[in-house]
């Protein structure tokens, strides 16, 4: 009886936070979607989203084509990179059991820009746009599943945890480098074009380039709950594990190449975007405390609703301008890294 109140218990806060979140959510896109350069108000929003399921609205049809296409897709593409790139840190730090994983320090991030650029330079500046973005993604997660092969073999028999993270390191700067190359070698009107991947944006958001990154981002996470166990037996250490039944190897490079997926196909659309996979698990486990196992599920919440106030932040903190995505997350997210770090070594020492 004890056992069944429990799990009753723990259901019951379930949808209270579950319902929490999606009014979190709800209200971040009503606010958001308010903010840019013309003038709509949250209450434009609102009548607009009723006016879609048979409301009427006052609203004026520019104000309408701007709300339905340009920012709510902005909306949910930042959403999705949010909850993406959180999803990849968390899976990235349990495979590692590195607190300070993340795919831009991991190398995946750059190496995902690294090949999604080649592939727009070698077709020619904007042209790569009309070759399709699968052709975009295809370049991305081949450049990211070349960094992970590279971290893994520079990190030798086993997982040794501080040599992955600095071979990762390094691959992002040398994955960084080539593309510095590739922009320096093309002309003026693509290197203007390919910028874009080195800074971060969600200015190319359109409702077509949605649905590749939700059915990536709903897919991986359903592959990441159904390992659920295994990724919490392997925090218990690689012999741990082993015992349990689980093969570390064929588990680590299979989460590895998903991430490496997931990241590549944000970074075809949205660019180079770092440190988000870093700074939202860490915080996310911290607010769960004995509720571990939701991690994943909150962290493509927490992760969806911080990128979308980033985005807002970037487009307002400039009159008239807009300020890169990544220059915003590398400013907040090396401050965090440099915490996190300064914490681990306290609990080391």
């Amino acid at each position: 009886m004890g056992t069944q109140e429990l799990r009753i218990n723990i259901m019951t806060k379930l949808f209270s936070y579950s319902l929490l979140g999606l009014f979190v959510v709800l209200l971040s896109a009503v606010m958001a979607v308010s903010f840019g350069a013309a003038n709509i108000s949250s209450g434009d929003v609102l009548s607009v989203l009723f006016n879609l399921f048979g409301g009427e609205t006052h609203v004026s049809d520019i104000k309408q084509r701007i709300i339905l296409e340009l920012r709510f897709p902005r909306f949910i593409l930042a959403f999705l990179t949010g909850a993406g790139l959180s999803l990849a840190g968390a899976v990235l730090q349990t495979v590692t059991r590195n607190p300070l994983a993340d795919p831009y320090l991991f190398g995946i991030a750059s190496g995902a820009s690294f090949g999604a650029v080649l592939v727009i330079a070698s077709i020619g500046g904007s042209a790569g746009w009309a070759a399709g973005q699968m052709s975009i993604t295809t370049g991305a997660f081949i450049g990211a599943a070349f960094s992970v092969l590279i971290v893994l073999s520079l990190a030798g028999r086993g997982v040794q945890i501080e040599r992955m993270l600095l071979a990762g390191v390094a691959a992002s700067f040398m994955f960084s480098a080539g593309t510095s190359l590739v922009l320096y070698a093309s002309d003026p009107e693509a290197a203007a074009s390919l910028l874009f991947w080195t800074l971060g944006s969600f200015t190319r958001a359109n409702w077509d380039n949605l649905l590749v990154p939700s059915i990536v981002i709903i897919g991986c996470l359903i592959l990441f709950l159904g390992y659920s166990r295994a990724l919490k037996a392997v925090l218990a250490g690689d012999e741990t594990a082993k015992t349990l039944g689980v093969n570390v190897t064929r588990l680590r490079m299979g989460m590895l190449l998903l991430s490496s997926l997931l990241t590549a196909t944000l970074v075809a659309n949205t660019g180079g975007i770092g440190f988000v996979g870093l700074m939202i698990p860490h915080i996310v486990r911290r607010l769960l405390h004995r509720h571990q196992q939701y991690v994943l599920l909150a962290c493509v919440m927490f992760g969806g609703v911080f990128m979308v106030w980033v985005d807002v932040l970037a487009r307002s903190l400039v009159a008239n301008n807009e300020l890169p995505i990544g220059v915003i997350t590398a400013a907040i997210g090396s401050v965090f890294f440099l915490l996190v770090l300064r914490k681990r070594s306290w609990v080391d020492s």
